[in-house]
């Protein structure tokens, strides 16, 4: 088996630039791998994901409860291991992933109340890692950004166009609650964080890059 390696955090956290950094970091220390990102919008896999965050089931993300929408997700994610990297992953292959499991973990935990968040997790973990049979993450970084700082760079990433911001990106109270909940999944499934944030402004990109790059090592 390889390794596993998860970047995770809210919308808005910069998952996607240190995914594109990070490989090419451990490519100059002499190791090769592979990135993957979720959702995989390029895939059938991914139609009922889309259908979700359009607010085709409901405008607000309660409208689908947690157990459903994690189904929505674990799919893309099963029919990715099979087709695009599973086979590169069990030959001793590094996978960067952008997102994965750990997304459920955050945002569909949030939906649910407090003391439930332990047993949902079981529950998640059970059925991705032992029931569907995907590979267990060896090491997940969290991205801690402020939602309030998140929502600038989104809003910079739309040109100021609100209406781009998905079900997901353009509630604040959800985002909210889904870093309580990233808080407590962190504690609870051993995950690093790595605050994205100082003063109430975003940390250069190069500086999480190179605590990113530290924590990989630590595991390869």
């Amino acid at each position: 088996m390889g390794k596993l390696i998860v970047i995770e955090g809210l919308d808005g956290s910069g998952k996607s630039t240190q995914l594109d950094l990070l490989p090419k970091a451990l490519k100059e220390k002499g190791f090769d791998s592979k990135s993957v990102s979720f959702p995989d919008y390029e895939s059938d896999s991914s139609a009922l994901v889309k259908m979700y965050l359009r607010g085709d089931f409901g405008k607000n993300p309660s409208d689908v409860n947690a157990f459903a929408s994690s189904v929505f997700y674990t799919v893309d994610r099963f029919a990715s291991y099979k087709k695009a990297w599973g086979e590169y992953y069990d030959n001793g292959g590094i996978i960067i992933s952008g997102r994965y499991t750990t997304s459920n973990a955050v945002h569909q935990t949030s939906k649910l109340e407090k003391s439930e968040w332990a047993t949902f997790l079981d529950w998640l973990y059970d059925f991705e890692y032992n029931k569907i049979g995907i590979p267990k993450p060896d090491k997940v970084i969290f991205l801690d950004m402020p939602v309030e700082v998140s929502q600038k760079l989104l809003s910079n990433r739309y040109n100021g166009d609100e209406s781009k911001k998905d079900i997901h990106e353009s509630d604040t109270a959800y985002l909210e609650n889904c870093r309580k909940a990233a808080y407590f999944t962190a504690e609870y499934s051993g995950w690093t964080i790595i605050p994205c944030a100082k003063d109430g402004e975003a940390r250069s990109i190069e500086d999480i890059a190179k605590d990113i790059l530290s924590e990989t090592l630590n595991v390869l």
